[in-house]
């Protein structure tokens, strides 16, 4: 994504120089960030109006087709495990996860960069998640609930943090030069638990389908912009260095 980022800005620089006929560089980082911003905006505004689909009958029929069939499978040991996965999609699993990262961050890179990032990615799920909530206002499935749950229901809070958290690291680990069988069998290991934490909360009866895959579309926009507005940063940073 950096080498498209630089080819865009060294495309808007040259434009501004042929309307200006002088180098801007701060413009043009500005006017690649605006654009970057508007069209997350744009995304966001498309998902909101999408989710208008909520209320229609063949949504709600697919939504509960595809819960009878998850919940066909429901056995003691699953459940068990569900709960596990769904856990690690909480609090006290993104606490865990993110200590860890800190140390292998700090070991491997002795920097604080990427962990800076993970909290604002983290940061800023969770606070549109909760307005999300509030502006849809879907309530819970009317099914039993395996575990306690207190918000609304669209866009999962859990599918959205999970894709959102373990989506950017996958984002950066793809990046890390390190073991290429390390690297994918991390990446599997990644995507694997969103796929589960996702799964995870349609089967424990505390979501409809169609809420996992809102927060999973909401998680991922929040991961191309972070990613799209660090790597900006960077490569603004060099341009100034130069």
């Amino acid at each position: 994504m950096q080498n498209e980022i630089k080819y865009l800005i060294q495309k808007c620089k040259q434009l501004l120089s042929a309307l200006f006929k002088k180098q801007n560089n701060k413009l043009a980082y500005i006017i690649v960030t605006t654009i970057a911003i508007l069209s997350v905006i744009g995304a966001v505004n498309l998902f909101v109006e999408l989710t208008e689909n909520l209320k229609t009958e063949k949504l709600k029929q697919l939504d509960s087709d595809i819960t009878v069939f998850v919940h066909q499978y429901r056995t003691p040991k699953l459940t068990e495990y569900f709960v596990f996965i769904t856990d690690v999609g909480d609090i006290y699993g993104y606490l865990t996860i993110f200590v860890l990262c800190i140390i292998a961050f700090q070991i491997i890179f002795k920097s604080w960069n990427y962990v800076i990032q993970l909290t604002i990615v983290m940061a800023l799920a969770l606070s549109s998640n909760v307005i999300l909530k509030k502006i849809i206002n879907r309530p819970r499935p009317e099914l039993e609930h395996l575990v306690t749950v207190e918000t609304l229901s669209y866009p999962s809070g859990h599918a959205m943090t999970a894709m959102a958290f373990y989506g950017f690291l996958i984002y950066l680990f793809y990046r890390f030069k390190i073991n290429l069988l390390l690297k994918t069998l991390i990446i599997v290991l990644l995507t694997s638990l969103i796929i589960s934490i996702g799964i995870s909360r349609v089967y424990l009866g505390v979501h409809f389908p169609s809420d996992i895959i809102g927060g999973f579309i909401a998680g991922f926009i929040w991961v191309v912009l972070c990613a799209l507005i660090f790597n900006l940063i960077k490569a603004f940073r060099t341009d100034q260095e130069v």
